[in-house]
Formats: C-alpha cells, structure tokens, sequence
C-alpha cells in the first residue's frame, strides 16, 4: 500500500502534460507566405484616392494570418485581420500589431512578446499588401 500511493500520483501527474496537449494543424507545406488573394480595390471619394490590399495569406504553425491593408493616398489608414488563429494571445495582440503599424506605417514593426508566430506572420503578409500596392 505505501507504493500504490506514489504510483498514482506520479501516473497522474505524467498525464496531465497529455491532456494539457493542443496539437498544430500542420497542413503539410513550410510556413511560407502564399499569393495574394485579389487584387487591390481602389475607390475615389470627394478628391481622396483609398486602395484596399489584402496581403498573402501566411501559413503559421498556429494557423493562418491574412491582412487587409486600406491606403489613403500613400499613408496606410487602417489594417484589417482578415484570418487569424484561434488563440487568446493572439486576439490580444492583434490590436497592438494595429497600432503599431499605423504608427510606424510600414512592416517594420516589434513583435507583440507572446504571440511571436503570430506577429511574424502578420508583418509577413504586412508586407506583401505593402509590396502589392506598389
């Protein structure tokens, strides 16, 4: 009896690792970044030119992260998550890639400490709205 007591919990606290466990969706490819799914959209309102560009979507080990970039002029007005992943440091970081991107108008932004994958994808596809518009 005094050996059964330790058994368990050790038993148990080996398979709290394996319930805790979330797997990634691996879809086989490299995170790689893919073609842009359309092309930029301009529309022209009282004298001020606004152009819509999604970026590539990129293939991150938590999922896949797409950007939506509108322009106004040359200055980049606002960005859009087209897709994210699932993850709550990545609902939260969102935001502060936002911000920092209307603030540093460009990709060349500081990754959010926590979601990192998350980051590198967003300023991957950053990047290509960026590039795609020209």
């Amino acid at each position: 009896m005094k050996r059964a007591i330790p058994v368990l919990v050790l038993s148990v606290a080996g398979l709290i690792p394996l319930w805790r466990y979330a797997p990634t969706h691996d879809t086989g490819s490299s995170p790689a970044a893919s073609a842009p799914a359309s092309t930029p959209s301009v529309s022209s309102s009282g004298g001020t030119t606004s152009t819509v560009v999604p970026g590539s979507t990129v293939d991150t080990e938590k999922g896949p992260v797409q950007v939506e970039v509108t322009f106004d002029g040359d200055r980049v007005a606002s960005v859009r998550m087209l897709r994210q992943p699932d993850h709550p440091q990545t609902t939260a970081a969102v935001p502060q890639l936002i911000e920092e991107t209307l603030r540093a108008q460009s990709a060349d932004i500081d990754t959010v400490s926590g979601a990192t994958i998350t980051s590198d994808g967003y300023k991957e596809s950053l990047q290509a709205a960026i590039d795609a518009r020209g």
